[in-house]
């Protein structure tokens, strides 16, 4: 994290395969004052090896790289302790598929389209520096009904639903839209305050990692999302 003169400034690592795709974010977010390019790779190894040494605040991931996919990269990332404060945000051409659950059982701050808009980008990156989560509506809605296609068998509701009282439930499933506080907090006319202190409590009795894991847990447990 790096704090100049003036306001904290978010540090960003860009990782993708294609020159003119790290181009195109680089002065995206190289425009904005709240956020400095660090760093880019255009491999997944070399994507490894500049956060584990900058420990940015943030690494924006291409899902897939050449070597080190960027899956990987950010297993890696979540089991390096000194690296607990640099925050994932997984971005991609591709459709949704398994690798979706993969990221976010495995920390993902943030999973969107590289087709997204800016603001949806520079949204991410923000939301994922200041601990919060993102995921597009696009994608949130492709993963409900990817399970809602694999039939029942493919849900295991999780055993520590029962514990819930009824206003985390809702909670929770409004978590796994992909929304931010604000933003659920708004639907449920509650404050963004409120939806925090549910949300610490959900991480609690399900014993999840982080925001991410409970989408994960939500979608596998096949409760019923609302839409965003």
């Amino acid at each position: 994290m790096t704090t100049h003169e003036g306001p904290r400034v978010i540090e960003l690592v860009i990782a993708d395969d294609q020159s003119l795709i790290r181009m195109a974010l680089r002065n995206l977010f190289n425009g904005e004052d709240d956020i400095h390019v660090a760093a880019e790779a255009e491999n997944g190894q070399e994507a490894w090896e500049l956060v584990s040494r900058l420990r940015p605040d943030v690494a924006l991931l291409d899902v897939r790289m050449p070597g080190l996919d960027g899956l990987e990269v950010l297993r890696r990332v979540s089991r390096d302790a000194h690296l607990a404060a640099t925050r994932v945000v997984m971005i991609t051409t591709f459709e949704v598929d398994d690798y979706i659950f993969d990221a976010l059982s495995s920390g993902a701050a943030g999973f969107i389209m590289k087709d997204a808009p800016p603001d949806d980008l520079l949204r991410a990156v923000r939301l994922a520096a200041a601990g919060d989560s993102l995921l597009s509506p696009d994608v949130t809605r492709k993963v409900i009904n990817a399970y809602a296609e694999r039939g029942t068998g493919a849900t295991r509701p999780h055993p520590g639903l029962a514990a819930l009282t009824e206003r985390e439930l809702e909670i929770l499933r409004w978590v796994a839209t992909g929304l931010p506080n604000d933003e659920i907090g708004a639907r449920l006319f509650i404050s963004p305050a409120t939806v925090r202190t549910h949300v610490g409590k959900l991480l609690a009795k399900l014993a999840a990692r982080d925001r991410a894991g409970l989408v994960a847990l939500a979608y596998r447990s096949g409760l019923d999302i609302p839409d965003a």
